[in-house]
């Protein structure tokens, strides 16, 4: 998982520098991954922007299999309260699903870019 690790990185680092997408908190997952992305308010269509990402991804996997969920789901956020919430939801996705004891001890998270409401 370390090699999808790494190009989820890349891209979101890249996205950043050349398209001034803000990808915040994420947990990676076996099928999944949830993140929090800002925007530009013009020129990026959600829907191509994480295609592309899936596929980068994919590619990163090699010999590993990896399967993504169907589509994607998306959520605006409005508030720092609904950030804290929602955050809180995705750091324990690895424990509910049994992948580690505690949300902190899963290896596949982390922060690239502070998004701030």
């Amino acid at each position: 998982m370390k090699s999808v690790h790494d190009a989820f990185l890349a891209f979101c680092q890249r996205a950043e520098t050349e398209h001034a997408i803000a990808v915040g908190r994420y947990v990676l997952m076996p099928d999944h991954v949830h993140f929090f992305v800002f925007l530009p308010e013009q020129g990026v269509r959600l829907s191509r922007w994480v295609g592309q990402l899936k596929r980068a991804m994919g590619n990163a996997a090699g010999t590993e299999h990896v399967t993504w969920q169907e589509g994607f789901f998306d959520h605006i956020l409005r508030s720092e309260e609904s950030y804290s919430q929602k955050w809180e939801y995705v750091r324990r996705n690895p424990e509910r699903a049994g992948l580690c004891r505690h949300a902190e001890d899963w290896p596949w998270q982390g922060e690239i870019v502070r998004v701030e409401f």
